[in-house]
């Protein structure tokens, strides 16, 4: 079994930052990508950044937004600069990669982690 945990959303300044974290752990062999996904009220789950090897952005987070992968720790990182009223949502991480004999390949998410924005 894998599993993800989330940390570090909370409330954040208009124009300030965040950094969430997110770590798999459990039956992992090789993690193929890991990515940050967020969800507002009332809308659906959207893409806000994914590192496969390259990363690859929501447009409307490029140039505030980072993502970074601790390949050892199975770890993924999101750095949210210029926060903007609009990131208020719960974020989600996602990882995919392979278990192993027995449980295969996976395709998880984490719990959620909720990223207030207030001016």
């Amino acid at each position: 079994q894998v599993q993800l945990v989330e940390s570090g959303g909370g409330l954040g300044q208009v124009g300030g930052s965040l950094r969430l974290s997110c770590t798999a752990s459990g039956s992992i062999v090789f993690i193929n990508a890991m990515g940050w996904y967020r969800q507002a009220p009332g809308k659906q789950r959207e893409l806000v950044a994914t590192s496969d090897g390259s990363t690859n952005y929501a447009d409307s987070v490029k140039g505030r937004f980072s993502i970074s992968r601790d390949n050892a720790a199975n770890t993924v990182y999101l750095q949210m600069n210029s926060l903007k009223p609009e990131d208020t949502a719960v974020y989600y991480c996602n990882a995919r990669g392979y278990a192993g004999r027995g449980y295969g390949w996976f395709d998880k998410w984490g719990q959620g982690t909720q990223v207030t924005v207030s001016s």
